[in-house]
């Protein structure tokens, strides 16, 4: 896949998907957090899986962030389920979101590059 594959704003090499297990909703609340959510900028997708009440997100996570998906979910009316495993997995994908932000800002050098002025004569 491109960059071409996904919507204005998201980038392949930035490009996370979220599960996030929901509670507290209802198909009311899903339709709005859908809605929402797939007009957010970087969003390049959003479903909702209701035999298990999961949300999946795909975002560029340059231009999104975990706690702006929550805020949305938190303004329909819904809540993020606080089991075990869906905390620990907010803690980790909010750790790979800022990691990926971080690394989108990073210039890169190089050690191996010869200094201005030095060029060999030939």
């Amino acid at each position: 896949m491109s960059d071409l594959d996904h919507r204005v704003g998201v980038s392949e090499a930035n490009l996370v998907l979220r599960h996030l297990k929901l509670t507290n909703v209802d198909d009311a609340k899903i339709s709005a957090i859908i809605r929402d959510i797939d007009a957010a900028f970087g969003v390049d997708a959003v479903s909702f899986e209701s035999n298990k009440q999961i949300l999946h997100i795909g975002y560029d996570a340059t231009h999104c962030d975990l706690d702006g998906i929550e805020n949305i979910v938190k303004i329909n009316g819904g809540d993020i389920s606080h089991d075990w495993w869906t905390n620990f997995k907010e803690g980790y994908y909010q750790f790979v979101d800022e990691n990926i932000r971080e690394n989108a800002k990073h210039k890169p050098w190089s050690c191996h590059s010869l200094p201005p002025g030095s060029r060999k004569k030939r």
